[in-house]
């Protein structure tokens, strides 16, 4: 007995260590692949302007859609920043997603809102009755439309979808703050490829800690909460280099709801977003990939790696872990959903390397990770610690993630240089560390417990 569990102990031990090399491998790879794109990118860019894009009179209009529920806080400075954007033809639709705070008072006295009539095309269905639209008097290119809470933020966007005027659409979260330029450079690969790119998304990036002026940030700065300074390192490493990574090989499958680009008439095409989903964005990213290869149509869904849009993350660690419980969920509601695309042929990237990528390792990296660790404990109270594997095992799942997550700020630093104080870009690097031990491992209990919740759900969790 005791040799089968010694056996069974040692046989899960490689097991787990081959799991990681694997895990970050890819992810190295995937590093590799962005990084030269984006040192690329930067070149182009610190050499060419936006002057002609700007001017240019075939350049497409946007329509900016904000969903807002009780965020009075911070909506005026957010849809300021979004009406004075460097962009020659965009309007901003926010929806008030039945607020029961002063969100819409402060927006009717800051833009000066009168309520207009605006016929209403019912292009995607909606649940929430919309009770009145207003505009604002001194001509700024602002819709505000009010509508009957229903408890999904995919609701109130599909409101937003029907009541857009522009060819193209933009999903920003009512708390976040674009940069100048930020919508000229993510419509730039719908300039370039006109024919084939169907959306873009853009960096999201922390914006606590920041100073803001009027609108538009003018200090960034990392914060001094280890649990958003540890967000950072991790928005770095997924959204600068993880994306941009499955971008340049066609396999992108999240275009973040807080900053993703898109056709308008394609979301009509698919229905608009899954109000039965908690992950809005990846499942509207996954179906027009599905959509679209059905039909056997030339296409491109695309990450830039520039624009830049900044956002409240959480600041302390109850208020993540119900963010991350989320995800958690809309995860595997995504995966359950299209189940019929992961390892299938016909979705080429997507199908064989993007699903089984994120069903290996972002679904089930948690109980592996842990169990991994409950491993070890064991090997050492049957006496069966092998160090050489403790040692390999500590490299690969906790060395390999601090050397990507360096690499990754290394990058920023090499390029965008957005931090600019040396505490700064200490605070980051030791924010990598602390990320990979010790963090991450809280995090993976959660995941732990939210696991059969949200992956082994089945039928259950909204699938169609």
């Amino acid at each position: 007995m005791i040799e089968v569990l010694t056996d069974a102990v040692i046989w899960f031990n490689w097991f787990v260590l081959s799991y990681f090399l694997l895990l970050n491998t890819t992810q190295l790879i995937l590093f590799i692949v962005a990084a030269a794109d984006i040192t690329s990118s930067f070149r182009w860019s610190a050499s060419n302007g936006f002057d002609e894009l700007f001017a240019n009179p075939l350049t497409p209009g946007i329509s900016v859609i904000v969903p807002a529920y009780n965020e009075a806080a911070g909506i005026a400075q957010s849809i300021r920043a979004m009406l004075t954007i460097h962009y020659p033809l965009h309007e901003v639709v926010v929806v008030d997603d039945g607020s029961t705070d002063e969100t819409f008072e402060i927006l009717r006295t800051t833009f000066d809102l009168v309520q207009i009539e605006r016929v209403f095309a019912d292009h995607v269905p909606i649940i929430g009755a919309v009770r009145s639209i207003w505009a604002a008097r001194g001509g700024d290119p602002l819709v505000v439309v009010r509508k009957d809470n229903a408890g999904l933020r995919s609701d109130a966007l599909n409101v937003g979808l029907n009541y857009a005027q522009h060819e193209l659409v933009c999903m920003v979260d009512a708390d976040s703050i674009l940069e100048a330029d930020a919508l000229l450079r993510v419509v730039k690969p719908f300039v370039d490829d006109p024919l084939r790119v169907v959306g873009s998304g853009g960096v999201i990036r922390a914006i606590n800690g920041t100073k803001i002026d009027r609108g538009r940030i003018v200090d960034v700065q990392a914060p001094r909460s280890w649990v958003v300074r540890i967000q950072i390192v991790e928005y770095l490493r997924s959204f600068l280099l993880g994306r941009t990574g499955w971008s340049r090989i066609g396999g992108l499958l999240i275009i973040s709801g807080a900053f993703g680009l898109f056709r308008k008439d394609l979301v009509y095409e698919v229905g608009g977003l899954d109000r039965r989903t908690m992950a809005e964005d990846a499942d509207l990213v996954t179906t027009l990939h599905r959509h679209l290869r059905k039909q056997r149509r030339d296409y491109r869904l695309v990450f830039v790696a520039e624009p830049v849009c900044w956002t409240e993350v959480p600041s302390n660690l109850r208020v993540l872990h119900r963010q991350r419980r989320r995800w958690s969920h809309g995860l595997g509601q995504l995966l359950w959903k299209f189940r019929g695309m992961i390892g299938n042929p016909r979705y080429r990237v997507i199908g064989l390397l993007t699903l089984p990528f994120y069903l290996l390792f972002e679904a089930f990296g948690p109980v592996v990770e842990i169990a991994g660790l409950l491993s070890v404990v064991v090997g050492g109270l049957l006496g069966l610690m092998n160090w050489p594997f403790v040692v390999l095992f500590a490299l690969a799942s906790l060395g390999y993630g601090v050397f990507l997550s360096v690499a990754a700020i290394a990058v920023e630093e090499m390029t965008f240089h957005r931090y600019e104080r040396w505490r700064d870009l200490g605070a980051l690097l030791v924010a990598s560390v602390l990320e990979n031990l010790g963090f991450r491992q809280l995090h993976a209990c959660g995941g732990c417990a939210d696991w059969r919740r949200s992956c082994g759900a089945g039928p259950d969790n909204g699938a169609k």
